[in-house]
């Protein structure tokens, strides 16, 4: 199993996750994703979210921040939308984006949770879980 569906397995295994997806922010286009329904097109969201983080790295330029986004959250009435920017990817400009249930998240866990995905994700060494107890595990193939 490559690192981006492994990655999409482990994150789609975080509590509350509705949708998830790794998306180039510069081209829209996204490399996979897992959940979504009829009612929430993750194909339309998640490319959809590029330009949200092209428009707030656009403002930090502007700004002269010389800071790196962690994440972005937008919060709905019933859901968490968190997005991650993916580091040490050096000549590509991937981001996460999870879409979480906001009645069974737990949304400091989640980032928690998406931070590590997103670290070894960097490293490109895909693990078959963390050390016991930390709750995410690969999803069963569909």
């Amino acid at each position: 199993m490559n690192n981006v569906e492994h990655s999409l397995d482990m994150a789609a295994n975080i509590k509350g996750a509705f949708a998830v997806a790794i998306v180039d922010y510069d081209s829209g286009m996204t490399l996979g994703s897992r959940g979504g329904s009829p009612e929430f097109d993750l194909d339309v969201a998640a490319p959809g979210n590029s330009d949200v983080v092209k428009t707030k790295l656009d403002i930090m330029q502007k700004l002269g921040l010389r800071e790196t986004i962690e994440d972005i959250l937008i919060t709905l009435d019933s859901q968490y939308h968190l997005i991650r920017l993916i580091r040490g990817s050096h000549d590509e400009n991937l981001f996460f984006y999870l879409v979480l249930n906001r009645a069974q998240a737990n949304l400091a866990m989640a980032r928690r949770d998406l931070r590590v995905i997103e670290q070894q994700f960097s490293m490109g060494v895909p693990q078959a879980r963390q050390a016991e107890g930390q709750g995410y595990y690969p999803a069963p193939q569909r």
